[in-house]
């Protein structure tokens, strides 16, 4: 427990310690249009525009690979825009081998924005990893380097 009278002043000359708090968050988009079912492995970029702010190293990525930047326990959230029957998805690996679907978005014929999240325990970071794949339809997955469609953010919510 850490108590502060009130007009006290603090000084750090390193790194504090022993705070909670989300200590990253990034955000990353596709800046292209996507039509293949495969993993979202080019045409990636960190969002860059509008006041962007990222908090802390942030993520990492690698053919499509995410990388996280230290254990803990992660939000990853994927919004995708697209059409035409599309099934797209958030893809974690425990042994940085083998993808197993951790949450879907399904989209009708229509164009529409759908979203899905999963809570990631990263408890090393060489072999937890995430990647995001379009495994159905022939519908295209929008992207634009002007602003977030399809996107994704990743935030450390706390410890492992």
């Amino acid at each position: 427990t850490l108590t502060i009278d009130s007009g006290a002043t603090i000084t750090n000359s390193g790194t504090a310690t022993g705070f909670p708090g989300i200590t990253m968050a990034d955000q990353w988009r596709l800046n292209a249009n996507k039509t293949s079912n495969a993993v979202f492995s080019s045409n990636l970029e960190r969002v860059d525009t509008d006041g962007y702010g990222q908090l802390g190293t942030g993520m990492t990525e690698s053919s499509g690979n995410f990388t996280f930047p230290s254990t803990g326990i992660y939000l990853i959230d994927m919004v995708v825009s697209s059409d035409n029957a599309t099934t797209t998805g958030i893809y974690t690996t425990t042994d940085n081998s083998s993808y197993d679907k951790a949450a879907e978005i399904y989209s009708d014929s229509s164009i529409q924005s759908g979203n899905c999240k999963f809570i990631f325990d990263v408890t090393d970071t060489s072999t937890h990893k995430v990647q995001f794949q379009k495994t159905g339809g022939g519908g295209t997955v929008y992207g634009t380097t002007a602003h977030n469609q399809t996107h994704f953010t990743f935030i450390r919510l706390g410890d492992t």
